[in-house]
């Protein structure tokens, strides 16, 4: 359990916070970063808070500073803010209860055919695996989304099996097609966008992980779950981008896998 000062509050530019965390990145940690997220966001005390952003061992609270109670000098009351925050934090860690919101297990389909799996080669070599072995263990977990970055829509995935782990590419590509799905060090994720990357590519999905037309416009959410499904190259061509998500709630008695 964290407890006791296993946090720091640092700024993060003029108006933002970072709640930073002394402990390596787990489900157990991103659930309290979740449902410290929740408790802030519902907190009457802490109108001036615009945005929330979940990291792996960080919380960054966005502000505006005019929406803060004036101090005696007239200026905003940063020491306001940072104090409720520390207390909020206290008391999340200090809580075994998990966050509140609901979440779901989402199959997305993947094509791991050659065309689609540039690199699925360099993990035969690092792993000793073979193809159809691979395709096996990246397909068996249920990923935990840990949180989104780098591009809209980006997935952090953990639970990736270790035999799977892999480096990242000394040199990155300058560019990845959308849709690609990757391997990079200990991490398995999606990319949403044609961007330049430096993972492992092992497949493509069809689906568009970044749907900005909907509301919400990501596919998934912190403490989702996602399961791979392998499809065929003419299974992937049939497939339209946007079509619905097959989703199950987390509560509906499906297992994640580790917690059979």
């Amino acid at each position: 359990m964290l407890t006791g000062p296993a946090f720091e509050l640092l700024a993060n530019g003029d108006t933002a916070l970072d709640i930073r965390f002394a402990a390596d990145p787990s489900e157990a940690l991103s659930e309290r970063i979740i449902a410290l997220a929740e408790v802030i966001e519902s907190c009457a005390q802490l109108p001036a808070i615009t945005e929330l952003v979940p990291a792996y061992q960080c919380l960054t609270v966005c502000y505006d500073p005019l929406q803060l109670p004036c101090g005696k000098s007239g200026a905003p009351d940063t020491a306001f803010l940072t104090q409720t925050l520390q207390s909020l934090t206290g008391e999340v860690l200090a809580q075994s209860g998990r966050a509140r919101g609901e979440h779901h297990l989402i199959r997305i389909p993947v094509c791991y055919d050659a065309a689609f799996a540039p690199d699925i080669h360099n993990l035969c070599a690092s792993s000793g695996l073979a193809v159809d072995e691979i395709i096996r263990r990246h397909t068996a977990p249920h990923y935990l989304v840990h949180m989104l970055g780098f591009t809209p829509g980006f997935l952090y995935l953990g639970g990736l099996d270790k035999s799977l782990h892999c480096p990242r590419k000394a040199r990155p590509e300058l560019q990845v097609p959308a849709g690609s799905v990757g391997i990079g060090g200990a991490q398995t994720g999606i990319y949403p966008q044609a961007t330049p990357g430096g993972w492992q590519i092992i497949g493509r999905t069809p689906l568009a992980l970044f749907r900005p037309q909907q509301e919400p416009a990501f596919i998934a959410r912190p403490l989702d779950r996602i399961q791979f499904v392998a499809i065929s190259a003419a299974e992937f061509a049939a497939i339209d981008p946007m079509s619905p998500l097959e989703k199950v709630p987390l509560d509906s008695g499906i297992k994640p896998e580790g917690r059979r």
